[in-house]
């Protein structure tokens, strides 16, 4: 399996580092990432990672002003891209197909190829214009998964909060990492 990361400047960017740990711990998933320079920023901001700590992460890693990427090209065989965080401008510019990124052109390749976006808004409270954005980016194909945490499972720290929407995710791709902890009952 192939699957895309991109990290946009949204605030939540452990979401995205989250997923290339697990990731990485998964036999045969081969991760491309891309970060925006804001992405960057806020991982020294919010996080005790450096950007290439978290470019370690990754099996490939681009820079987000190569629109000369394999992963910009329709050929390029991927499974599916996450964007984690998914900043209300990168939302905005994928549903307006305004492609001045390597983030936004691997999400618009991924929508035209008919593949699987996950996007992760990560913004509250939310005005009209973002939900209009998050509905035209479902009816363009993309999955809308906000970091919403569920409580059913009893989480005890911030991480457990995390790993669990991040496990989510990954549910979307079938990729079963062990560490969710599935609802019982009626």
């Amino acid at each position: 399996m192939r699957l895309i990361i991109g990290i946009s400047g949204s605030s939540g960017v452990i979401y995205g580092i989250r997923l290339l740990e697990m990731l990485k711990a998964v036999e045969g998933i081969e991760t491309h990432l891309i970060m925006s320079s804001y992405a960057r920023l806020n991982i020294s901001i919010e996080t005790d990672y450096t950007p290439q700590q978290v470019e370690a992460l990754a099996d490939v890693v681009h820079h987000n002003k190569n629109q000369a990427a394999t992963i910009s090209s329709g050929s390029f065989k991927a499974d599916g891209m996450i964007v984690a965080p998914c900043s209300m401008k990168t939302l905005s510019a994928i549903v307006n197909s305004y492609a001045d990124s390597l983030i936004v052109r691997a999400a618009d390749v991924t929508l035209k190829e008919r593949r699987k976006l996950v996007l992760m808004p990560r913004e509250v409270p939310l005005h009209t214009g973002h939900c209009k954005l998050m509905y035209d980016a479902s009816q363009l194909g993309a999955i809308i998964a906000p970091p919403m945490p569920a409580f059913y499972n009893k989480p005890k720290t911030i991480d457990d909060i995390i790993n669990h929407s991040v496990a989510r995710v990954l549910d979307l791709f079938d990729v079963e990492i062990g560490t969710i902890k599935r609802r019982d009952g009626q």
